[in-house]
């Protein structure tokens, strides 16, 4: 029974794709009278279903080496196309950590889309997005792992387009599908390369290329750039990292998957990638100078934040710029361990959040406070879940720094900095929203709040748990891949000294955002340099803009420019064909005078000339063609 259930783990991501199916009876309308309740009772079924087989197989995969399933797809001459997956530890607990997260999630939107008309459409789409999810955890296969983050991206369009009658709704679920699509096409013609070069269209096979690749070093440059653009857009890293901001304005539960493990999706298929990565310099470079620039840029612009969610949001691509500096430099194991502290840490985060914005119908911090004494099992879910993020004892994220800075890696003085930077600003951020949403006088929308209803805190309770236990996983974690982490000479920068400075990092950035003051109010700086410095990190550094004044720019003028050759070129071109036919034909019409001998004589005319233009105009060599066929 139990190979059965590890054999048979593929199938798992079709439980989701089942109840999204499943759900369309009253997403289209067709079934009214019952509402849309049993749509979400069955994909709570279907995802529990999911979870336990998972939990199973991935308790089974123990003491078992990691096996393959090869499914035939598509064979043509020298092509041959397979879709593989993987089953090993790691696979399948990437596959629980996404049913595990999406069960509570589902749970939880009970009590958050309580009273929407459209929830069997919501839990459809997040039937979608779980089948993705998981398919992706457990995909060998490049191109089954590029299908799945295509079905990804338009979940994502869908889900944060969810509330479609408001327009700027609209605007946020087109940017982050058109902003994903950059990277993905980009990311289409690396796989194309890839497999153009000999490598097979299968992960576990990178690692043998790569010791072997014979490319030369631009070509491995430019295969390494094209691999990263895709996890770049699914990661909202820089310079597509403004999408995950907008996505904001969807439902908070789908917000909850997106800011915890689909992001997650992107950057553990970028793990996967790393191999090639290793074939050039400038494709490890410029992993590290993203996430540098990432971590650093969203750290700052998230404690310019006023809405809640944002504040969040931009925490997120801060942390998975870590993950793409630990890629980087080769560090996988602290890659996944950063994957699964952020993405725990940060979905209870989020469902605290939600009861928040749920009870007080704002989310704007300025005009939250004293819901402390309100909200005591929202509150210790937030301070759980924020001391997770950050590396503070005893939680997940601090241990998992911890054997960052152990000495088994090569630890650049900089990348200290780097992590002491975004825990101190990690840190400020958290205590900021802690102070105006939790304590401080109650304000003008915090007086009524009720407690979270039970399907909101049951998940925050359970995932409360989750998060204090998740220490166990980096103290207790082995090397699973097969690729071993070069031994480091222990350092001035690494091991106590290290860990000291970054906890004392973490602890002055709590300790400031308890000193620092906050206004309420929405009062600017009267001084125009810290004005200027709030504008600029409010505003994101202003990348909007610099979009519309350079990529959106491009695109429009070239746009108006086709426009303009298609308008007075080309259909230009057609009616000067057609006015040249009718004019010719109105004046032809007054040739017709119905005597045969003029006809002759057009006719003859007209045999002249089309010889004349043959022979270009030389009767003597038409004459000597006449002779010489009349003396035959």
């Amino acid at each position: 029974m139990s190979d059965f259930l590890l054999w048979s783990s593929w199938w798992i991501p079709f439980y989701g794709l089942l109840g999204a199916l499943f759900t369309l009876p009253w997403s289209l309308g067709i079934i009214r009278r019952s509402g849309p309740r049993p749509a979400a009772y069955i994909n709570l079924v279907m995802t529990a279903i999911a979870f336990f087989h998972g939990s199973f197989a991935f308790w089974h995969s123990w003491g078992h080496p990691p096996q393959q399933l090869i499914f035939q797809w598509l064979q043509v001459a020298d092509l041959n196309l397979t879709l593989t997956i993987q089953q090993s530890p790691i696979s399948l607990g990437a596959l629980e950590l996404v049913a595990g997260i999406s069960l509570l999630v589902q749970i939880y939107a009970l009590g958050y889309l309580e009273k929407d008309w459209s929830l069997a459409r919501f839990y459809g789409l997040m039937g979608l997005f779980e089948a993705a999810l998981s398919g992706i955890a457990i995909s060998d296969s490049l191109l089954l792992s590029y299908g799945l983050l295509e079905i990804l991206t338009l979940s994502t369009y869908l889900l944060v387009g969810f509330w479609y009658a408001q327009p700027l709704v609209v605007t946020a679920a087109r940017d982050a599908f058109l902003t994903k699509r950059v990277g993905d096409i980009i990311l289409l013609m690396g796989l194309v390369a890839l497999s153009s070069d000999g490598a097979g269209l299968s992960f576990s096979q990178l690692e043998t290329w790569a010791a072997t690749a014979p490319l030369p070093p631009g070509s491995a440059a430019l295969l390494g750039l094209a691999l990263i653009a895709g996890p770049t857009g699914k990661c909202a890293q820089f310079p597509l990292n403004l999408w995950l901001d907008e996505a904001m304005e969807g439902p908070n539960p789908a917000g909850i998957m997106r800011n915890s493990i689909v992001v997650a999706a992107g950057a553990y298929v970028l793990i996967q990638l790393q191999p090639v990565f290793t074939l050039s310099p400038v494709s490890s470079d410029a992993l590290i100078l993203i996430g540098t620039v990432t971590a650093i840029g969203a750290s700052l612009m998230a404690i310019a934040q006023i809405d809640i969610k944002r504040t969040l949001s931009h925490a997120t691509s801060a942390y998975l710029g870590l993950v793409f500096i630990a890629v980087g430099l080769g560090h996988v194991d602290i890659a996944l361990l950063l994957l699964f502290s952020h993405a725990i840490a940060k979905a209870l985060l989020f469902m605290s959040i939600g009861a928040v914005i749920l009870g007080t119908s704002t989310q704007n911090i300025t005009e939250m406070g004293g819901l402390g004494r309100k909200l005591p099992a929202t509150t210790t879910a937030f301070v759980i879940g924020a001391a997770g993020q950050v590396a503070l004892l005893p939680l997940g994220m601090f241990w998992t720094l911890k054997r960052w800075l152990s000495g088994t890696w090569l630890i650049p003085p900089w990348l200290l900095i780097v992590l002491c930077f975004v825990n101190a600003l990690g840190a400020l951020n958290l205590t900021r929203v802690f102070r105006l949403v939790f304590l401080g006088p109650t304000q003008l929308k915090t007086r009524r709040v009720a407690a979270a209803l039970w399907p909101m805190a049951i998940p925050m309770w359970l995932l409360t748990i989750v998060v204090l236990l998740a220490p166990s996983v980096p103290l207790n974690w082995r090397f699973w891949l097969s690729r071993q982490a070069p031994l480091a000479d222990v350092g001035q920068w690494t091991t106590a000294w290290g860990l000291l400075l970054l906890v004392a990092a973490g602890l002055l950035g709590c300790w400031l955002g308890f000193a620092l003051e906050l206004q309420r109010a929405a009062a600017r700086p009267t001084q125009k340099s810290l004005r200027f410095l709030q504008d600029l990190l409010a505003y994101d550094f202003y990348i909007a803009r610099v979009y519309d004044f350079t990529v959106v720019w491009l695109v429009s003028a070239t746009s108006s420019l086709a426009a303009w050759c298609d308008r007075y070129v080309i259909d230009g071109a057609v009616n000067l064909v057609g006015l040249a036919t009718i004019f010719g034909g109105n004046t032809l019409k007054y040739n017709a005078s119905g005597q045969s001998q003029f006809y002759i004589l057009t006719i003859l005319l007209g045999v002249a000339l089309l010889l004349w233009l043959v022979f270009n105009g030389d009767w003597d060599l038409l004459f000597d063609a006449w002779r010489s066929l009349a003396a035959h």
